[in-house]
């Protein structure tokens, strides 16, 4: 018996399904469900709440959500080992687990959702944690279907998705994430957690998105950010050139010394590049 439900531990069913963790899938399980409880509790309450759970493996943080309320899971998960797993949760908790066999990064889960936002709740594969963050950070429109994310990540990952300016780990990524949500890092989890054991300690984040983030639009936002950290060493005036406008209009609106570097400037200052930037390639297709 678990501390969380009656059944198996979750060893026991590795064993019985012969599921061991894939290098290729991104696979770190995470065995101790006190763990798993404490990552569920994370995305506040959950009582008839939609989660969806991406790479649910064996099932720990699954388990979880169900035995905290929540209304409904919808598991995507790509590794058909671990379908006969998630098929006895399903039986424990019927009519509440939805298991989805398929590549997260190909699958779209609006269609399954009901009229309410729900909530993202996973151990991410590390392999595409952050591609799967960038795509929920980009829906259009906005707001999205979730009203919040409680995701793991490796530990470098999450302090670039949390960092602001002035912060060593601050880049593109903490422009996107704190454009669009509030974000905070909520606690660590060993490389001991997990079989096998990661050679990083992973974290778990919060996200919460903004209803309204500062007006600009997204893709010249991530142009503008792109360009000024893809040369992050160089003053703002030197990278921005790989941009199809004098770099001196863009930081002249933001009212920014085209001196500095990129990581010394906030996430308005990128917002009201980017502003400058529409209203430039306007008024040249009006031209």
């Amino acid at each position: 018996m678990s501390t969380i439900d009656d059944l198996p531990p979750l060893r026991d069913v590795i064993k019985r399904h012969a599921l061991s963790a894939r290098k290729s899938l991104g696979q770190n399980f995470l065995l101790d469900l006190n763990l798993t409880a404490r990552i569920a509790r994370a995305a506040g309450p959950l009582q008839d709440a939609t989660v969806i759970e991406v790479g649910p493996g064996p099932g720990g943080l699954t388990r979880a959500l169900l035995a905290m309320g929540a209304g409904r899971v919808i598991a995507i998960e790509r590794d058909e080992r671990a379908l006969g797993p998630l098929e006895e949760i399903s039986d424990r908790y019927p009519g509440r687990l939805t298991i989805i066999n398929a590549d997260a990064m190909q699958f779209d889960p609006r269609p399954l959702l009901g009229p309410t936002r729900a909530k993202i709740v996973a151990n991410l594969p590390y392999n595409i944690a952050t591609a799967l963050l960038i795509g929920w950070l980009s829906i259009e429109p906005w707001p999205p279907w979730y009203d919040a994310m409680v995701l793991m990540f490796q530990r470098e990952v999450a302090e670039r998705i949390v960092a602001r300016e002035n912060e060593e780990a601050y880049g593109r990524l903490g422009v996107l994430s704190n454009w669009r949500a509030e974000t905070k890092i909520l606690f660590d989890i060993s490389p001991a957690a997990f079989v096998p054991q990661p050679q990083v300690t992973s974290s778990v984040v919060r996200l919460v998105p903004r209803d309204k983030p500062e007006s600009c639009e997204r893709r010249l936002l991530e142009q503008v950010a792109a360009a000024a950290f893809g040369q992050r060493r160089k003053m703002l005036r030197q990278s921005l050139k790989s941009l199809p406008v004098d770099p001196a209009l863009l930081t002249a609106a933001a009212n920014i010394d085209p001196t500095r570097r990129a990581e010394t400037v906030p996430i308005s200052g990128y917002v009201a590049m980017a502003r400058e930037l529409a209203d430039l390639r306007s008024r040249t297709n009006r031209a």
